[in-house]
């Protein structure tokens, strides 16, 4: 049902798209992407790429024995495989290439995955609180206090001891999860300075190149670009994010005087922007393999 949803969402997008002519539209929107703020945009995904490949490397220095290009080869590729693979399958992706180029256990891998995400979870809902129209100054300190307040707790809950191994089957799987998490959430010395510096610039950007398809001020951008990152974290996603994506940018520059229509239009050609960039730095990734861990490594990695 969540798939059949999913592929509506992503149709409906293209059934807007279609009429009254608005891929004409779209077109000129994209014309308003001049090559030199094609150029800037791209320098700022790069920055936001190498940031990326630095949190992996920081977390999984021990493995990794200082490749960081193979750090950044896992990103790029898997930032490639996210945007492309329809559901969310290309997370997929990250745990089986840090097994490949390291020998990751991808029990530990899965646990860094789901670590990283709900980092990225906790800066985007922190920041939208901060900047979200019409919030009372005591409800946004409010919600930034509580997402600080629940980041900080929920690896402490993970490292407490705990007796789960002598429950159930399924109580015991989940106490290898929690170990997992606890140990990923001890590795990654500097994981919320890598993943604030990340957002800051990835918003930026991305706000930049929203603002200049509509055209619009920065701040108009930033709404919408915080939007459709937003979008992201619901459960319901369309096919390669197409119609969520865009439906949360729009809806976020509703209060800023965007046009619904308009909006959805600057967030179609930023969401190909995305996607165009993040095609061609994992294909120039793909390209060029690293060499798996040796035999050492990969028994030293799977018997920690």
């Amino acid at each position: 049902m969540k798939r059949l949803v999913a592929i509506l969402l992503s149709v409906a997008l293209l059934g807007w798209l279609l009429s009254d002519g608005r891929w004409r539209e779209l077109g000129i929107a994209l014309e308003r992407l001049s090559p030199g703020v094609l150029l800037i945009a791209a320098c700022g995904f790069a920055v936001s790429y190498l940031l990326r490949a630095l949190r992996i490397h920081d977390e999984f220095r021990a493995d990794a024995s200082g490749r960081y290009p193979a750090c950044l080869r896992i990103v790029l590729v898997h930032n490639a495989m996210i945007n492309v693979v329809p559901f969310r399958g290309g997370e997929a992706a990250f745990p089986l290439l840090l097994r490949q180029t390291f020998g990751t256990p991808l029990g530990r891998a899965v646990a860094s995955l789901f670590w990283l995400r709900l980092q990225d979870a906790f800066v985007v809902m922190a920041l939208a609180a901060i900047v979200w129209p019409g919030l009372p100054a005591w409800l946004r300190a409010l919600a930034v206090l509580a997402v600080i307040a629940f980041a900080w707790w929920l690896p402490r809950w993970a490292s407490r001891p705990h007796d789960w191994q002598q429950g159930g089957t399924l109580t015991s799987k989940l106490a290898r999860v929690r170990d997992a998490f606890a140990e990923t959430t001890r590795h990654a010395r500097f994981g919320w300075l890598w993943t604030l510096a990340n957002w800051s610039v990835k918003l930026l950007v991305q706000a930049y190149v929203l603002s200049a398809a509509l055209p619009a001020v920065l701040t108009t951008g930033a709404a919408g670009a915080l939007g459709a990152e937003l979008a992201a974290i619901l459960p319901i996603q369309g096919v390669a994010g197409f119609g969520t994506y865009e439906a949360g940018a729009a809806a976020a520059m509703l209060p800023a005087g965007v046009a619904l229509s308009d909006g959805l239009k600057g967030a179609l050609a930023l969401h190909l922007f995305v996607i165009a960039s993040a095609v061609i730095a994992g294909s120039i990734a793909w390209l060029f393999p690293t060499h798996g861990p040796g035999p050492q490594q990969t028994t030293e990695s799977t018997h920690p």
